[in-house]
């Protein structure tokens, strides 16, 4: 196999795509190969690399199955509950923290939260 075709940014031919632009139409790389990357060049380091995928091999997204949708409801809680106080702190738990805010950072007056 030969070295894949490089482009320059923003100059691909028709007919290419990164994953991201496969998936706003609905596509996937559906198992082909990487077809061409796009290089960007930088001033002070190596060029940024996008890969490329033919859109004509391309397959359809997988549809979302209830099974599928109860099991990324379930880790998107696991990721919002904090593992101190066992809540549902609202929001994704940063992992620097490990922990929600009010444990990470407790209030030394005792209260729960702020009173502004």
């Amino acid at each position: 196999m030969g070295a894949l075709p490089v482009f320059r940014w923003r100059l691909a031919p028709d007919g290419y795509a990164t994953r991201r632009q496969l998936r706003a139409l609905g596509l996937r790389p559906g198992g082909q190969p990487v077809a061409a990357q796009l290089e960007r060049p930088r001033r002070r380091r190596g060029p940024l690399v996008a890969y490329l995928y033919r859109v004509d091999l391309a397959v359809p997204v997988r549809p979302m199955t209830p099974a599928r949708r109860a099991a990324l409801e379930r880790a998107n809680r696991a990721r919002r509950t904090c593992p101190s106080c066992r809540r549902d702190a609202g929001y994704v738990i940063p992992a620097a923290l490990g922990v929600c805010v009010p444990c990470a950072y407790p209030d030394p007056r005792g209260s729960e939260g702020s009173t502004l």
